[in-house]
Order: structure tokens, then sequence, then C-alpha cells
């Protein structure tokens, strides 16, 4: 297993990657450009296209030391060996995928703007928790908004890392870093165009 880095660009996978060879290259970019973590997300897509692609995207982050998360599913990431899961509000919580995947596994959790849900993440064994959307975000554009106090109060609370999630780009992202959060999440700001990697190294350069 691949260890959860300390801090860094949480780089998301695009809906619209579905080639798995064309995912992997743009995947390999982001990389290059500094993104320490990868979550493989990809909505509507059949279990053996998933399956495929989330086993070429984990032989490249292991030969890179990058962590693969995967979204929402348990059973793919225990599947194909993930170095974790990220699971939302209905996906079950952190324990039941701690079942499915054993302790040395990453368990991310969604906690959208509710601290309470964070604090009962974190004691069902959560790696990290994630909060968001902070900003208006193409990916989800009816997300409920979290204010960026939500990022201290959660550092004032929790002693896991927190990642920050929804619309940042490299230019609102370091109030996110300033507020509390770890890592910030990126979909389209990473893979919405054609430079990938640039892409990536303004949000890696946020850490520096």
């Amino acid at each position: 297993m691949t260890p959860l880095p300390r801090r860094g660009l949480y780089a998301i996978t695009a809906a619209a990657d579905t080639e798995p060879a064309r995912l992997a290259g743009r995947v390999s970019v982001a990389i290059d450009g500094g993104a320490a973590m990868i979550q493989y997300r990809a909505k509507n897509r059949t279990y053996d296209d998933r399956y495929t692609a989330a086993s070429l995207l984990l032989d490249l982050c292991r030969a890179r030391r990058v962590p693969l998360i995967v979204n929402d599913d348990p059973a793919l990431a225990a599947g194909i060996g993930a170095d974790g899961v990220h699971v939302g509000r209905d996906d079950g919580d952190a324990r039941s995928a701690r079942r499915i995947l054993g302790d040395r596994c990453i368990v991310g959790v969604s906690c959208y703007d509710r601290l309470d849900s964070a604090i009962a993440a974190a004691g069902d064994g959560a790696t990290y928790v994630a909060f968001g959307s902070f900003f208006a975000s193409p990916t989800k554009p009816c997300a409920v908004p979290a204010p960026v106090r939500l990022l201290s109060d959660a550092r004032a609370k929790l002693d896991l890392p927190i990642v920050a999630i929804g619309g940042i780009t490299a230019r609102n992202g370091a109030a996110l870093i300033e507020a509390g959060a770890d890592f910030l999440a990126a979909i389209d700001g990473v893979f919405g165009g054609d430079g990938v990697e640039h892409a990536a190294r303004g949000y890696a350069a946020l850490f520096s």
C-alpha cells in the first residue's frame, strides 16, 4: 500500500476521460505536475470498464508512489487492491468500508458542510475527511455550499487530514490551505483541458 501523503493536490479523474490508455496518460501527466494523490471517479460506467481502467491506474500510481483512491465503490477498490476508497453519504460509512478493505487502507469520507459528520467519520475510522463545495462547481452545480471557516473549525476539532473540494482553482485555493485544508481536490481544474501538467503545477505550487 502507498501511504497517504502529508498534503498536496488531490487530482480526481474526469468523467469525459473514459478510454483507459488516454486516462492513464493524463493521470501520469498530472503526477508529473505534482499531484500527490489520485482518485478514480467514473460514474455510469460498467463494473468491467471501471475495473480495467482502475487496474491500469493502480499500476501507474504504484510505479510513481502515489496513492490511488477509488470513488464510491469499496468492492472495486478491494477487487483491484487499491490504496483506498472515498465514500459519500450514499456509499456506506468508514466502518463498513474498512470491513471490506481492511485496516491498512485509506478511507476518505465526504462530509459536505457538516462538522458533526466529520467527527462521526473520525470515530468510525476515516483516514481523512472532505468538505465542500467551497466554490461553484461545474461537476456538482447543486452542491451545498460550505463556508471557508468550516476548515478552521474542523482543524480545531479533528486530528485527521482535511480535504477541500468544489470549484477550487490555483487562484482561490490558497485561502483554503490557510484556513486548514491539507489537500485541495480538483477535477475540471486539472483534467478539464489539455494543459494537465501545467494545471497541476499551479495547484502544487500553493503547497510549496
